[in-house]
């Protein structure tokens, strides 16, 4: 035991921290607790309005400015501190704050959402919905680096004025995520993966401010007089210090257990978190991976500048990938690519190769469009060819391919119009703001006003589904087209 007080006094020595400001490093903290401050709930309010702007539109500046505001560093701290001098009254208030404050940011996110007449998860929201270990050890650091700047005064700034510590921990987004998986409609997929994120950086950043608060004796008796006669003066105004005295002797209000039984509450609660982070850090390995090996089987099979476009999507058990090029590609070449991808990730391998008409070609084609006699029936191949090689390349710009894979689409012409049918796969039909998205952008880089799009939506088909519904006979089928489920005008 002076052994360890010994230690403990050479670290405090080392960081700097002056035994004589604990105690009020220690008010501070408490009165980041306050759950009735206006001043508290304003921080939560702006904060959360601008996270959950700055997500929508997809601008990662406006979401650090978010981050800056940072008001749940300071109940988060006082949870690490409550942990570390064993204060079960400062531990209560910090949770009573925590809990309003999450219920409040995602409310407020979720009601901003909702007035949103779009819906389309942008890339800063994705971005927040699949948390790792690297997370976890984000999340740790910085909770580190607070705790050490609060215990040395907070730098002039109180608790919460942690710039460095606020982005990088990053609190507030992962809440809005939330906010915004509710208010969109219960998109249990955002709302799962942000919540774990949020869950992961609080637990993180009060473990590690346990770690720092009582390595640096914030427990220490001459501390805890102090602090026990500043808060006796304080209690009797304080609703929540009324409700635990009824509910607890007060004697028990100074004590959440021994340590070793707060180290283990917290142990136990990173090892659930743990498992569900490793098994993301593992998916993003093995993406990293088939990534790496489909980019060097691209190279190899054709040279860089003839590809037009590359779609690449990634499964459990299968990775598919499209390329558009403007030189034909040996089909053994096609071949060996495949069974490259495969022998470096163990998947199997869906390699379509599609070519198009080189700028000479279509340079060539032009002039022939425009010379008399085009109108014969010989050249509809090449006006074919041509259009849609011009309609490639901006619908794969724009189409959601990571969301909802691109199947197919077809060009077709009537009195008035120009129709464009897109078959696509995805868990749900498209918003119909990405719709109109989708066919602003076609006319504008098109040039066609009067073109009309229709999306057609298909559900995935399990593996095990598709193989029973394959014709059982040798001969040809006609196949029908699914129905149309939306049009856009």
């Amino acid at each position: 035991m002076d052994s360890d007080r010994s230690f403990r006094r050479q670290i405090e020595r080392l960081l700097r921290v002056d035994s004589r400001e604990k105690p009020e490093v220690y008010t501070r903290v408490f009165e980041a607790t306050e759950v009735a401050s206006l001043n508290y709930w304003l921080e939560v309010s702006f904060s959360a309005g601008i996270a959950t702007l700055g997500l929508v539109l997809n601008s990662p500046a406006v979401v650090i400015g978010a981050m800056l505001i940072s008001p749940l560093m300071g109940p988060i701290m006082a949870a690490g501190l409550s942990f570390a001098a064993a204060d079960l009254y400062l531990g209560l208030k910090s949770l009573v704050t925590l809990v309003a404050s999450i219920a409040g940011a995602v409310a407020l996110s979720a009601v901003l959402v909702w007035l949103v007449p779009f819906h389309s998860p942008t890339t800063e929201i994705l971005s927040r919905t699949n948390p790792n270990l690297l997370d976890l050890g984000v999340a740790f650091f910085s909770g580190l680096a607070g705790s050490i700047v609060v215990c040395r005064g907070g730098g002039g700034g109180g608790v919460t004025a942690l710039p460095g510590v606020a982005i990088a921990v990053a609190l507030m987004p992962p809440l809005c995520t939330v906010g915004f998986g509710v208010g969109s409609g219960w998109n249990w997929s955002i709302v799962s993966g942000a919540g774990l994120l949020f869950l992961t950086n609080l637990v993180a950043i009060v473990a590690s401010a346990f770690l720092v608060f009582y390595v640096v004796r914030m427990d220490a008796p001459d501390v805890r007089g102090a602090i026990d006669q500043s808060i006796r003066e304080r209690a009797p105004r304080d609703l929540l210090f009324h409700i635990l005295k009824r509910a607890i002797p007060h004697r028990a209000l100074g004590s959440i257990g021994k340590l070793h039984w707060r180290i283990l509450m917290l142990a136990v609660i990173l090892a659930i978190l743990f498992v569900p982070l490793r098994n993301a850090l593992d998916r993003v390995k093995d993406e990293t991976s088939a990534r790496g090996a489909v980019r060097d089987a691209i190279r190899r099979l054709t040279p860089p500048d003839t590809v037009l476009s590359e779609q690449l999507s990634i499964g459990s058990d299968k990775i598919r990938v499209r390329l558009i090029v403007t030189e034909p590609v040996d089909p053994t070449r096609v071949a060996e690519a495949q069974r490259s991808i495969l022998k470096r990730t163990g998947k199997d391998v869906d390699l379509s190769v599609r070519v198009v008409a080189g700028k000479e070609e279509l340079a060539l084609l032009r002039e022939r469009l425009k010379a008399p006699g085009t109108a014969a029936l010989q050249d509809l191949d090449s006006i074919r060819s041509e259009l849609l090689t011009r309609l490639g390349p901006p619908l794969l710009e724009i189409w959601p391919s990571d969301s909802a894979p691109l199947l197919d689409y077809e060009l077709g012409f009537g009195p008035k119009d120009i129709l464009v049918r897109i078959r696509y796969q995805a868990a749900a039909p498209l918003e119909p703001a990405s719709e109109e998205l989708i066919t602003r952008f076609l006319r504008a880089r098109l040039g066609l006003e009067q073109l009309k799009l229709i999306l057609d939506h298909q559900n995935p088909v399990p593996p095990a589904e598709t193989a029973e519904q394959a014709p059982a006979s040798g001969g040809k089928g006609v196949r029908k087209s699914p129905p149309i489920r939306r049009q856009a005008r």
